[in-house]
């Protein structure tokens, strides 16, 4: 890295705790409770186009996901589906919006070297309430400067979030799982990004090509990003 960055900024889900593998089993429940109404790939398929088709709407989160679930099974069942199976819908919600936080291997371990010598922030999307109660769960909020939860991650919201810092993109260091939101916006603003997978992706996050940029680096564990820096 030529320059040095002062801002070293965290996607939440799926960088610093688990994340994906709730909504996985989530979709499994759903599954499992309208399997007389279609195959798994078609629910499946059936969620993540309400889940686009709704974002403009109701944006990202577990809130969201919630009602995209309910848009399915009413269209599932031609609004047929009772007052309770819409309850057991709702719970499948309830129950995403409880699970307990869990940090990914080398997470704390990094943030304890980095802090003092970077302004660290935790740039996330998805609700409000609920990506505040995994900070406080995770016990890690003590290391960052500023918490930025973002309707969306395009580059016109990172560039929002770096005049609130007061800050140049070629000063920001982005670490985040999808290679969507995490890495290619920052890059077309001027910004550096690093690429740690996470093992399952949201579909809506995933791209098909690859990525060649002098500012981008790929890492398969958050402990190599210390060799940069």
């Amino acid at each position: 890295m030529k320059k040095q960055p002062t801002i070293i900024a965290f996607d939440a889900d799926d960088t610093l705790w688990h994340n994906e593998p709730y909504f996985d089993e989530a979709q499994e429940r759903f599954c499992e409770l309208f399997q007389d109404f279609a195959s798994k790939q078609e629910i499946l398929g059936l969620i993540l186009n309400h889940q686009v088709k709704n974002l403009p709407l109701y944006g990202f989160g577990i809130k969201a996901f919630t009602l995209s679930m309910i848009d399915s099974a009413l269209e599932l069942t031609n609004h047929s589906i009772s007052g309770q199976n819409i309850a057991k819908v709702i719970q499948i919600g309830r129950d995403l919006l409880q699970k307990p936080v869990e940090l990914l291997p080398e997470v704390e371990g990094v943030l304890r070297q980095l802090y003092g010598k970077y302004k660290l922030i935790m740039a996330t999307k998805g609700d409000l309430k609920d990506q505040h109660r995994k900070l406080h769960d995770s016990g890690i909020g003590h290391y960052f400067h500023h918490i930025e939860v973002m309707s969306d991650k395009q580059e016109i919201d990172y560039q929002k979030m770096l005049g609130r810092l007061d800050c140049k993109a070629e000063d920001l260091l982005m670490i985040g799982n999808s290679l969507k939101s995490d890495v290619l916006p920052i890059l077309n603003i001027g910004g550096h990004a690093v690429h740690i997978p996470y093992h399952t992706t949201w579909e809506y996050e995933k791209i098909d090509f690859e990525i060649n940029h002098p500012n981008f680096k790929a890492f398969s564990s958050l402990q190599e990003v210390l060799t940069l820096l």
